[in-house]
């Protein structure tokens, strides 16, 4: 049977719901008073009120779901939907997908069970593991067919259970050991009921539930020889119908060989396919060397440096800002030498320039004088 690990998880989901017990709150809760609002006037809330005096009951706030004591909001009920219907084949086919994981170790070893010592999977026995009817004698067989180690986990594995279960006669929890599926019971279900982990079941009534908990398939199965031959009276083989369940057949593969980069690779299949497309050349697009600075780099080497030079020369403490500093003595240094010595008394600039407007100055004073002079012969 194919592998089928989404049809186990949905039929678990959908079966699991079906032990479900409805539960609800009493229809009344939180109505179960004569209250009635006190209307305006009276500087407070118009939610109704509890009646009657004397108690602190007295005129506190019900029935809505902010007040204490009041009912729920969306109360529930027990005409939910509590189950669900689940199709008989598809149940047969999660039942056959779980029965053929657990014939592979590296599914068993990945759900956790300890099969290091196991000789073989699937593991089938004698029909003498049937007539055992002691526990320690049956202790002493899963013992000896490898299974010491899976029966300590699951001893190692026993916890309290978290949240309110602890107190409801469920306290507490462990892992899943093998599961013992015989054909008919000459007393191994006494035997097996009181190991930690182990459950034993009938070939005839496989329970999906107990093939693979948890909606994992993989679990560790330990058969009995009857049982063993009867699993393909019961749902067949892959080119015959089950002779015991009316117009079944095992589940098909969809992929008779499930190595796809196989079949892709091969010569058959590349000889038929088209050559590879090339990609369409395709340009860059034209970046801004004045918002893009490793454009800008590209064009103007070494920019990028002196921008960060340009930077750090105004920040205190570089050696690049002590540079500029030094320079900039310098540079003041040269030019005070330079107007010592060539800018003092009357040959600064200013007064050179005032120069020029002083004579003119001179001879415009000098022609006014003379024309006052002249009217004053007149």
């Amino acid at each position: 049977s194919p592998l089928r690990p989404d049809l186990v998880r949905e039929v678990h989901k959908n079966m699991s719901k079906n032990t479900r017990q409805a539960y609800a709150v009493k229809q009344k809760a939180g109505y179960d008073t004569a209250a009635e609002s006190w209307g305006t006037g009276r500087a407070v809330a118009r939610i109704p009120r509890a009646p009657g005096g004397g108690t602190h009951r007295a005129g506190q706030a019900t029935f809505g779901n902010q007040a204490r004591g009041g009912g729920m909001y969306n109360p529930t009920t027990v005409w939910r939907r509590w189950h669900r219907r689940v199709n008989v084949t598809q149940k047969r086919h999660a039942v056959a997908t779980a029965l053929a994981a657990s014939a592979l170790p590296p599914l068993v070893m990945a759900r956790g069970h300890r099969i290091g010592e196991v000789a073989e999977l699937p593991l089938v026995v004698s029909d003498g593991l049937e007539s055992v009817t002691k526990t320690k004698e049956a202790v002493e067989a899963l013992n000896k067919l490898g299974c010491g180690q899976d029966l300590q986990k699951v001893l190692d594995s026993k916890k309290i259970r978290a949240g309110q279960g602890k107190a409801r006669n469920r306290r507490y929890r462990m892992r899943c050991g093998p599961l013992i599926i015989y054909n008919e019971d000459n007393g191994i279900t006494r035997a097996m009921r009181n190991i930690p982990g182990v459950e034993a079941t009938c070939v005839d009534n496989l329970n999906l539930l107990r093939l693979a908990p948890g909606g994992h398939f993989g679990r560790f199965l330990i058969f009995t020889e009857g049982a063993f031959k009867k699993l393909t009276e019961i749902y067949g083989t892959s080119a015959e119908a089950a002779p015991l369940k009316k117009g079944y057949h095992m589940p098909r593969a969809a992929m008779e060989n499930a190595d796809l980069a196989r079949i892709i690779n091969s010569t058959e299949v590349q000889s038929v396919l088209k050559p590879k497309l090339e990609a369409p050349k395709t340009h860059e697009p034209k970046r801004n060397a004045l918002k893009n600075k490793e454009v800008m780099d590209s064009l103007n080497p070494g920019a990028l440096k002196r921008k960060a030079a340009l930077q750090k020369s105004s920040e205190k403490g570089t050696t690049e800002f002590k540079e500029v500093q030094d320079k900039k003595k310098a540079r003041q240094a040269e030019s005070k030498e330079h107007n010592k010595k060539h800018k003092k008394g009357d040959e600064t600039f200013y007064k050179t320039l005032m120069k020029a407007f002083e004579a003119k100055a001179a001879e415009a004073a000098a022609k006014k004088s003379e024309e006052g002079a002249e009217e004053e012969e007149e």
